[in-house]
């Protein structure tokens, strides 16, 4: 019981230091939701040329998700005539360059790794894209589309379709319109309602192996003795410790910084954080929707550009003495304690009411009731905010 009790005391913690930083990083995510536009994503990703590969980024990075969502959108952006391996750069960018993972990071962690996220991310995709072009054939991408067609179920299919952006209007007169202040409410609700499972789940664990797990175990299983092979080990274990955590998108940050505390390596740590997209229930999502064969040849690439991205990452951060040298995650605290943390908490949490009562009167729940239906083929989810 007293284990029980202490994990659960970690977790309790975590979730208070976590709470503003959350709830920033789902408001700025959703103002950008609301404001950008993703019904003609597929005809701006006609091939997998350079210019195609930073327009699919960019907008990943404004359609921000979670990973479920961002599969999803991913092959109904292929359904719709997008190209297959621009999909799938759009689909990395929109859950490892979006605003709530940066802003988590750099109050969990620290800038470094926020910076580390920005600058691995677009060499992870375009190692990925590299990869893509070598392993998959013209035939296998049109077995890939034909099982797309199928239109078997994963999860999230309405939120990845659903459309409630604004398209008429400058950045400001959408965002301060009652419209901009409706959609970005369902937005962040949205994000809210879907992301929370994993959130909790990683919070839990993290409290878990933060009480229960001794530093000494995690010191010999990151090789912490050896630093010149700790440095190499750490982003090649960091993927295969996400892909059996089940946890992904932000859920990911408060066992990242469990990891770092116990010892794994910088490049490790984003090498763990980029692998949100080929946890187990995701790698059964791409069998359902590309096939068997393709699945399996999108893990390995995917695990490949993740590995060395992470690894290049460890090395320019290295040369440029970047590294931070504590390793003290602010959220694996023994208490909570008054400062500004709690004042911030208070502040979002009356923030994040306001949007609620927002929300409630203005059609979110039935929102909320559409996003696990799965549109009928070909056709974006559109809803009309009352």
């Amino acid at each position: 019981m007293h284990a029980i009790f202490q994990a659960a005391r970690m977790t309790g913690i975590m979730a208070w230091e976590l709470l503003w930083a959350l709830c920033l990083g789902f408001g700025l995510s959703a103002v950008v939701e609301a404001v950008v536009s993703k019904e003609r994503v597929s005809k701006l990703l006609p091939d997998s040329s350079a210019k195609t590969i930073v327009v699919a980024s960019a907008l990943g990075a404004a359609s921000s998700s979670c990973s479920y969502a961002a599969t999803a959108l991913a092959r109904s952006l292929i359904r719709k005539g997008a190209d297959f391996i621009a999909a799938i750069a759009f689909q990395f960018a929109s859950t490892n360059l979006v605003v709530e993972l940066s802003v988590l990071l750099a109050v969990v962690l620290d800038w470094q790794f926020m910076l580390a996220e920005f600058v691995g991310g677009p060499i992870m995709i375009a190692l990925l894209v590299v990869l893509l072009r070598i392993t998959l054939r013209p035939k296998l991408i049109a077995a890939a589309r034909k099982q797309a067609e199928k239109g078997l179920a994963g999860r999230m299919e309405g939120h990845a379709a659903m459309d409630m952006s604004l398209h008429e209007g400058t950045f400001w007169q959408k965002l301060t319109s009652a419209k901009g202040t409706t959609a970005t409410s369902h937005f962040y609700w949205m994000d809210w309602y879907s992301l929370w499972p994993d959130i909790a789940g990683g919070l839990v664990i993290s409290g878990c192996l933060a009480a229960w797990v001794p530093q000494g175990f995690w010191q010999g299983f990151f090789l912490v003795g050896h630093p010149l092979i700790a440095r190499i080990w750490g982003p090649l274990v960091g993927p295969l410790v996400a892909v059996l955590s089940f946890v992904c998108s932000v859920g990911n940050v408060p066992l990242a910084a469990v990891l770092w505390n116990g010892g794994i390596s910088f490049g490790g740590v984003i090498a763990f954080l980029f692998a949100d997209l080929i946890i187990l229930p995701i790698l059964n999502i791409y069998r359902k929707y590309y096939g068997l064969k393709v699945a399996a040849i999108l893990f390995v690439t995917f695990y490949a550009a993740m590995a060395l991205a992470a690894l290049a990452v460890e090395g320019i951060f290295g040369w440029l003495h970047l590294i931070p040298k504590e390793r003290a995650a602010g959220i694996l605290q023994e208490s909570v304690h008054w400062n500004y943390t709690s004042v911030l908490n208070i502040i979002f949490l009356l923030l994040s009411a306001l949007l609620l009562w927002r929300f409630l009167r203005t059609g979110g729940p039935e929102m909320l009731k559409m996003m696990g239906d799965a549109p009928p083929a070909g056709e974006t989810a559109h809803h009309h905010c009352h």
